[in-house]
C-alpha cells in the first residue's frame, strides 16, 4: 500500500483528498497534518466523514511517507519544505502555485496529464495545476499542438465559491455571494502565467494575448469557461483536432451536447463542446474546480507517478439532481 500524508488538512481541497484517498484501493492515509486542528477527528471539520474514519488531525509528520500532498496557502509550500525534511523515496504533489512555473530552483513537473503524462510518470515532484488554468488550457491546447493558435483568445469563466478557499472574506460571505455575480482580476489572474507556459510548450512562437475575465458565481463548486478565437477551417476539422488530441485522455472528453455544471460536479471530468460562429471557434469547457481543478487531478498525478491505472480511485459520479 502507498502510505500517504496530507499537509494542511482543514481546507476544501484537503477534504476532497481525504475522501478520495480513504476509498483508494492502493492507498493508506497515514496522517493528516494541521497546526490549527491537532488531536481533533477529521470528521469535526469534514463532517460528512462521521462514521467513515477514526483518523485525527496531527501536528506531527511521517517523513517516511511514500507521497505527500501539500494543501497549503499559496507561498507556504516552499516554506514548509524548507523547514521539514522527507525521505528520498517520498514523492510530493503540491496544490499551491509555488511550483507551477518552470524554474532552475526546483525539480517540480507541471502536473497536467493531458500535456505531460510521460514526464509525470517519471517525476518525484508535481506542481498541480490551478483550477482556471486547467479548464482554459485544456480548451485551447489542441490548437497550440497544431501551431494554429495565432490570434487572441477571449475567455470568460465562472467559478464557484469554493474556489476562494475556506477563509472568509468580503466576497465569500453568504449574504454577499448569494444572488450575486461579479468579475475580478480581469486580464491579471495569476493562472495566466501557467496557461501561457503550457501553450508555449506546444507552440513555441505563441505570443497572442489570452484575454481572461474571471467571474465569481453564486454556486458552491464548478467552473464554466467559454473561449473563442479565430479558426479558418470548418467545425468538422476542429472536432477532428480535438478528438485526436484527447483520444487517450482519461478524463477529458469532447461532446456535441450542450454543457452545464451538473454534468461534471463531483467528478474528475473536463467536458468540452466546440461551435463555429463565422470565423470564430467557440470552446466551452466545464469541470469541478475542487476535483479536476485540484484534488482529483492530484490523485490522477499520484496514480501516474506510482505506475497505477490512471483512473484508480477516481470513479466519481456526478449528482445530477
Amino acid at each position: 500500500m502507498i502510505e500517504a500524508g496530507i499537509i494542511g488538512g482543514a481546507g476544501y481541497t484537503a477534504g476532497e483528498l481525504i475522501r478520495i484517498l480513504l476509498n483508494h484501493p492502493e492507498v493508506h492515509l497515514n496522517f493528516v497534518f494541521s497546526t490549527s486542528q491537532p488531536g481533533k477527528p477529521l470528521s469535526s471539520i469534514h463532517q460528512d466523514l462521521i462514521g467513515e474514519t477514526e483518523i485525527k488531525f496531527t501536528d506531527k509528520i511521517n517523513s517516511e511517507a511514500d507521497v505527500i500532498f501539500l494543501c497549503l496557502g499559496h507561498g507556504n509550500s516552499k516554506k514548509f519544505l524548507a523547514e521539514n525534511q522527507f525521505s528520498e523515496k517520498t514523492k510530493i504533489v503540491d496544490l499551491s502555485t509555488d511550483f507551477r512555473q518552470k524554474s532552475e530552483d526546483h525539480d517540480f513537473v507541471y502536473g497536467l496529464p493531458e500535456l505531460n503524462k510521460d514526464h509525470i510518470k517519471k517525476a518525484n515532484f508535481i506542481g498541480n495545476p490551478g483550477c482556471f488554468a486547467t479548464a482554459i488550457t485544456l480548451a485551447i491546447l489542441p490548437l497550440a499542438k497544431n501551431s494554429i493558435l495565432k490570434d487572441e483568445v477571449h475567455v470568460n469563466a465562472v467559478t464557484g465559491a469554493t474556489g476562494a478557499g475556506t477563509s472568509l472574506s468580503e466576497t465569500t460571505h453568504f449574504s454577499w455571494r448569494d444572488n450575486n455575480f461579479s468579475a475580478y482580476k480581469s486580464f491579471e489572474h495569476q493562472h495566466l502565467h501557467e496557461i501561457g507556459q503550457s501553450l508555449k510548450q506546444l507552440q513555441a512562437d505563441h505570443e497572442a494575448a489570452i484575454n481572461f475575465i474571471p467571474n465569481r458565481g453564486n454556486f458552491s463548486r464548478g467552473i464554466h469557461a467559454t473561449a473563442y478565437t479565430k479558426f479558418s477551417a470548418d467545425l468538422g476539422e476542429a472536432r477532428k483536432l480535438y478528438q485526436e488530441f484527447y483520444n487517450d485522455a482519461a478524463f477529458t472528453f469532447v461532446t456535441e451536447e450542450e454543457l452545464h455544471l451538473k454534468q461534471v460536479v463531483n467528478t474528475n471530468k473536463c467536458l468540452m463542446r466546440l461551435q463555429k460562429f463565422g470565423d470564430n471557434l467557440l470552446i466551452t469547457s466545464v469541470m469541478d474546480n475542487l476535483l479536476k481543478g485540484a484534488s482529483g487531478q492530484a490523485v490522477q498525478n499520484m496514480n501516474l507517478m506510482f505506475g497505477l491505472e490512471e483512473k484508480m480511485g477516481l470513479n466519481l459520479k456526478a449528482s445530477y439532481f
